[in-house]
C-alpha cells in the first residue's frame, strides 16, 4: 500500500498532466483543422485522470468507524 507521501506526490503528478491536457484540448478546440478522434481521446484521458485523482484523495481520508 502507498504511504501518504507517495499518494500526495502521485496526485500532484496527475494534476499536472490533467492541466496539460486541459491546455492541449483548449488549443485543439479552437483549431479548425482539429482531429475529432484525437480530441475525444484526450478528453477521455482527462476524465480518467480526474477519476484517478479522486480515488487517491479518498485514500487520504481516514476511515471513520460507524
Amino acid at each position: 500500500m502507498l504511504d501518504r507521501e507517495d499518494i500526495l506526490r502521485r496526485i500532484i503528478e496527475l494534476e499536472v498532466e490533467h492541466r496539460d491536457l486541459d491546455a492541449v484540448i483548449d488549443v485543439m478546440t479552437h483549431d479548425l483543422r482539429r482531429e475529432e478522434l484525437q480530441l475525444r481521446r484526450l478528453k477521455k484521458r482527462k476524465l480518467q485522470l480526474k477519476d484517478h485523482i479522486t480515488l487517491l484523495r479518498m485514500q487520504l481520508i481516514p476511515d471513520i468507524p460507524a
